[in-house]
C-alpha cells in the first residue's frame, strides 16, 4: 500500500503551474456522451477519478485516448446505456453522467455512485429534475433504472439548494431537450460556467452560467468541440495553505484569481501578502499566521467547502483561535482526529469546529479519510517538526497530479513509496 512520507519544517518556495479543475473536467467528459465525432479535451488532469470517468466512456462504447494532457474523446458510436456498480462506486460524481447518458441514449441503467463518505449528499434533486425533463426513473436497492420514451422535454426547473451536480445533469439533459428548460436558483460554481463553455462550443445554446437562473434551449443536433478545461481552484488553495503554514512564498501560474477570491480574503486575515496578476496569484506568508475568527463555507461565491480541510490544517498554528462553520457536508470534520495525532487542538460540535492555534506540531503517523482531508494532513506534515507517514494516499490521488514532485520542487522533503 502506497505512502507518503514528509519531513516537516521546510519552507515553500517557487512557482507551480495549476492543472485542470477536478470538478470541470468529469462533467466535462460526461458531456461527450452528447457529442458525436471526436472532442479533444485540453489541460485534463491525471487523477484516478478522471481515469474512472474515462473506463466509464469506454464501456459506454466510446473510444478515448490520451497524451500528456490532453484527452481526446471519440463518442460517435455509443451502444450502452449501463453504468455496472463497480464503476459507479469508484467516484461519487459518476451520477453526473445520467443526464448525458438518458438524453443520448433514451434510457440509463446505472447504481447509485460512490466516493468519499462526507455524509449525506442525496442525489434526489438531480432525479426529480431530470423526472420533471420527462425522464421516468425506477429506484429499487440503490438501481436506477431510466427511460424517456419521447425524449427529453424543455420545463421550468426550481432547485431547492443550489447543488452543483443537481445542475451539471439539467444541462446536460436539457441541451438536446425540445423547448427551453430553465434553473432557477441553479450553482454559480466556475466549473459550471465551464460546462455551458464547452457545451456552447460544441452549439449547444446555454445562457446565464453563474448566475441564479440558466435557460438553456434545446438544441437537437451537437457537434465535436475542443475545449480547454479551467485551472483548478481548490488545488490552488492547498498550494496556498501548504505555503503560508511554512512561511514561505509561492507563485500559482495559470490561476484565474477571481475564481480564489473567498480563499484569498482568508489568507490575508491570516496575515499573508498576496498578489494577482492577470493568470497569476502570488503569496508571502508571515512569519507567523494570525487567527481568523469565522470561517463559514457556502456554495459559490462564497467559501468553498472543498478548501476547508487544508486552511483548518493551516490554522492550527495560527496565533489565536479561529472558527469553522461546515455548511455543506457534515461530515466535513471527519479528518480533525487525523489532525490531533499531529498535536492539533481542534473542538468540534456538530458543523462548528474551533482550531485553538498551537506553536507547532508533531509528526506522525496518519491516514486519510477523504479527498481534502488528507490535503489537510499534507499541510500539517509540511510544518510539523520530524517525520509524518501519511497511509491511504488513494484518496489524494482522486484530487492531486503529481503532488510529491511538487511539493519536493518547491522545496518539501517528502517521498511516495
Amino acid at each position: 500500500m502506497a505512502k507518503i512520507t514528509i519531513n516537516g519544517g521546510k519552507k515553500l518556495n517557487g512557482a507551480i503551474k495549476l492543472h485542470g479543475a477536478k470538478n470541470s473536467v468529469l462533467p466535462i467528459l460526461a458531456a461527450t456522451v452528447l457529442l458525436p465525432g471526436i472532442s479533444v479535451i485540453h489541460n485534463c488532469p491525471e487523477l484516478s477519478d478522471v481515469e474512472a470517468a474515462v473506463r466509464i466512456l469506454e464501456h459506454l462504447g466510446a473510444k478515448v485516448t490520451r497524451e500528456n494532457n490532453t484527452v481526446t474523446v471519440d463518442c460517435g458510436d455509443l451502444k450502452n446505456h449501463t453504468i455496472p456498480d463497480d464503476l459507479m462506486r469508484e467516484m461519487r460524481s459518476s451520477i453526473v453522467f445520467l443526464g448525458a447518458i438518458a438524453a443520448r441514449m433514451g434510457k440509463a441503467f446505472l447504481s447509485s455512485p460512490g466516493g468519499c463518505e462526507l455524509g449525506p449528499r442525496p442525489i434526489d434533486l438531480h432525479l426529480t429534475a431530470l423526472n420533471e425533463l420527462g425522464l421516468n426513473i425506477e429506484e429499487e436497492h440503490g438501481i436506477l433504472s431510466c427511460e424517456c420514451c419521447d425524449g427529453m422535454k424543455g420545463t421550468d426547473i426550481h432547485l431547492s439548494f443550489p447543488s452543483v451536480g443537481a445542475t451539471e445533469n439539467i444541462i446536460l439533459a436539457g441541451v438536446t431537450a425540445k423547448g427551453t428548460t430553465v434553473i432557477h436558483g441553479a450553482a454559480k460554481e466556475p466549473e459550471i460556467s465551464d460546462l455551458a463553455d464547452f457545451l456552447n462550443g460544441a452549439g449547444a445554446n446555454i445562457q446565464g452560467a453563474g448566475s441564479d437562473n440558466i435557460v438553456i434551449i434545446g438544441t437537437p443536433c451537437l457537434h465535436a468541440a475542443e475545449h480547454t478545461v479551467i485551472p483548478d481552484r481548490i488545488e490552488a488553495a492547498t498550494y496556498l495553505a501548504a505555503t503560508a503554514v511554512t512561511g514561505g512564498r509561492i507563485t500559482l501560474l495559470g490561476a484565474i484569481p477571481a475564481h480564489l477570491t473567498p480563499v484569498m480574503s482568508v489568507l490575508k486575515t491570516a496575515g499573508c501578502e498576496l498578489s494577482v496578476k492577470q493568470n497569476e496569484v502570488s503569496l508571502i506568508a508571515p512569519v507567523r499566521l494570525k487567527r481568523v475568527p469565522v470561517i463559514r463555507t457556502m456554495p459559490h461565491p462564497g467559501f468553498p467547502t472543498d478548501a476547508g480541510s487544508p486552511l483548518m490544517a493551516m490554522l492550527s498554528v495560527a496565533d489565536g483561535s479561529s472558527m469553522f462553520v461546515e455548511n455543506i457536508f457534515e461530515n466535513r470534520f471527519r479528518i480533525v482526529d487525523e489532525l490531533k495525532r499531529f498535536g492539533a487542538k481542534i473542538y468540534t460540535n456538530g458543523r462548528v469546529a474551533v482550531i485553538e492555534g498551537v506553536k507547532s506540531l508533531s509528526g506522525a503517523s496518519v491516514e486519510c479519510t477523504d479527498l481534502r482531508g488528507g490535503a489537510a494532513l499534507v499541510v500539517a506534515a509540511l510544518v510539523a517538526n520530524g517525520t509524518t507517514e501519511i497511509n491511504k494516499i488513494h484518496h489524494l490521488d482522486r484530487g492531486y497530479e503529481r503532488l510529491t514532485e511538487n511539493l519536493s520542487a518547491l522545496g518539501a522533503l517528502i517521498e511516495r513509496c
